[in-house]
């Protein structure tokens, strides 16, 4: 037990190491260049090392051949790949991810991992919107860079404007999130608050990039939001969606944070390592009872 504990010990330095301990800005500007390359040959070599490496699975993508590995990262589905959970109280997960950390916000405070909290002030910069989530709840969902891509709506929602922050592009993955300190909130990332259109309550979503993936699109949005970005911070974004249409994508895969108000709970077998795909039940709202059978 001693050996394997410190082989898996070794294993999570060396993977720290070779994730975070290099020029982060440099490698995911590189890989950026490197996957836009027009060329279905580098495309099918790239991809096939990317097998190796992870549980890639194209057999829902709606296309088998991509021209560039970028392509491959945003790939859409076959309709009807992810079925939607449409019940009035749900929040469906917006996008195919691990269960993170999850539960209640005590106060401002939320975890990213076991014994590594942040405050809401160091990750939303905008004080109402950060004061709306107090005492709610939480989920932190992680897309491995294997996964489909692209985040939808949770809900039938408005949203007026996105507030970019730029920042580092730290590793998000389990290890990292266990050595460095409010980590999200050091990365760059997206505040997009969710007007609902049918509860009472109140939702965010916090769209934060990684290394290798520091770049984010929005639908109907023109801005590429990278780490070459220049412009405002807050960003007008006047949309409407209905739940499970396409919000956005990463050029990867990274994090997706969601804030919600305190009348939701966590469905049932929500909990940190859980593996949920995009449209399953995430939040329920307590609020609204569901109805009862004839």
């Amino acid at each position: 037990m001693d050996t394997t504990l410190r082989a898996l010990s070794r294993h999570e330095q060396l993977n720290f190491l070779l994730t975070n301990r290099i020029p982060r800005h440099a490698l995911t500007r590189f890989v950026g260049w490197l996957s836009r390359i027009d060329s279905p040959l580098l495309a099918r070599l790239l991809i096939g090392i990317w097998r190796l490496f992870t549980d890639l699975d194209l057999s829902d993508s709606e296309t088998q051949s991509f021209r560039s590995m970028q392509g491959c990262f945003t790939r859409r589905l076959k309709p009807g790949a992810r079925p939607l959970d449409l019940r009035r109280e749900i929040v469906a997960s917006p996008c195919d991810a691990v269960v993170g950390e999850c539960g209640q916000i005590e106060g401002q405070t939320v975890f990213q991992a076991k014994g590594f909290p942040y405050e809401l002030t160091d990750l939303i910069p905008d004080p109402a919107v950060r004061e709306t989530y107090r005492d709610g709840r939480y989920v932190t969902l992680r897309l491995r860079s294997s996964m489909y891509h692209r985040f939808h709506a949770p809900v039938d929602c408005e949203v007026s404007e996105l507030t970019y922050v730029s920042g580092d592009t730290w590793n998000v993955n389990p290890i990292a999130l266990k050595r460095i300190e409010k980590l999200y909130c050091l990365n760059e990332r997206a505040v997009i608050p969710l007007r609902e259109c049918l509860t009472h309550g109140s939702l965010c979503l916090v769209p934060v990039a990684a290394i290798l993936v520091a770049s984010m699109r929005f639908t109907g949005l023109e801005p590429e939001l990278n780490l070459d970005y220049a412009g405002p911070n807050r960003l007008r974004w006047h949309a409407r969606f209905g739940k499970g249409d396409e919000m956005g994508y990463f050029q990867q895969g990274s994090t997706l944070l969601l804030f919600a108000t305190g009348n939701y709970a966590l469905c049932e077998g929500i909990a940190p390592g859980t593996t949920i795909r995009m449209g399953q039940a995430l939040l329920a709202d307590t609020t609204l009872a569901a109805p009862e059978a004839p």
